[in-house]
């Protein structure tokens, strides 16, 4: 290991003061770095799905109300809809949206006692009693859904 540290004593002080190329403006990281947990611990990747099932989760939340809004076109127009969101396919999305559900607010809940400080040592087992609860939970309502539908 070289020594970069300056008479000052700033680490790392000649790196940053070398002349280069400039290979990224801006500040913070890169858009593609806030979803690529590649090379992280588990938390992290818990944390980039928290990140993906909270975008789908706000998507969902303005097609719901778009959705609704079907409503006021009356019985009819209501009644198409409903032949639309039994097949399988919509099914099959309304399995998929539990899942974010689930796992958004599983690992919002581990997040915020890890963060709190009442176990902050037990992120590991918190995810894995998460995974094991919302497994549980996924898999009778998606038997529940798809049985219904």
């Amino acid at each position: 290991m070289r020594d970069t540290t300056r008479a000052d004593g700033v680490p790392g002080a000649s790196e940053r003061a070398a002349r280069g190329p400039v290979l990224r403006k801006g500040v913070g990281p890169s858009p593609t770095g806030w979803f690529d947990p590649r090379g992280r611990a588990i938390g992290s990747w818990a944390f980039a799905v928290n990140r993906i099932t909270g975008l789908g989760l706000v998507f969902y939340l303005y097609l719901h109300l778009g959705v609704l809004s079907m409503l006021l076109s009356g019985r009819s127009a209501w009644n198409d809809f409903l032949e639309i969101a039994t097949t399988t396919v919509f099914l099959g999305l309304d399995v998929l949206l539990l899942f974010g559900i689930l796992f958004h607010g599983l690992n919002g809940v581990r997040v915020a006692l890890v963060g709190t400080g009442v176990v902050p040592n037990r992120q590991m087992a918190l995810f894995l009693a998460g995974t094991v609860i919302g497994t549980i939970v996924l898999v009778y309502g998606a038997v529940h859904i798809v049985g219904n539908g």
